[in-house]
């Protein structure tokens, strides 16, 4: 089911992976309660609601989650700069959620979202021309 989402634009960070684990997956804590779901899926999940938060833009996404009994189901997040997430690993004895596509597309979005890039121009701009000197007292 691909993730509904609203326009808007935001920026992406390298974060650390951690890959310590053969069989788990991650539960998103999320406001007063928590869901469990693939690590990828989380994990890219956490990346696009940091590019939404830091361009001030908000989205409506949909994701599969594993229930207690080992049912998939699904749990429906509202992602924008106020969302407060947190995941930690958890093993499970059934089979992690894994949904490729979704996950593309939250990598996708979060990149289109990201940091401008910095260009370096071989023409140096006036502001790169004036030089500042600094008179240091030294007594």
């Amino acid at each position: 089911m691909p993730p509904q989402m609203c326009q808007g634009d935001s920026s992406k960070r390298a974060l650390p992976s951690f890959t310590g684990y053969d069989r788990g997956m991650e539960r998103i804590h999320y406001v007063d309660g928590s869901v469990v779901t693939g690590t990828a899926i989380a994990q890219s999940l956490l990346r696009f609601g940091e590019a939404l938060a830091r361009r001030q833009s908000s989205a409506t996404v949909r994701i599969p989650t594993r229930q207690a009994d080992g049912a998939v189901g699904s749990a429906t997040f509202l992602l924008g700069p106020a969302s407060q997430m947190v995941t930690e690993s958890e093993s499970s004895p059934y089979d992690e959620l894994v949904d490729e596509a979704l996950v593309a597309s939250f990598e996708r979005e979060a990149s289109l979202l990201g940091v401008p890039r910095v260009q370096i121009d071989d023409q140096p701009t006036a502001a790169a021309e004036l030089s500042v000197s600094l008179d240091v007292d030294e007594s």
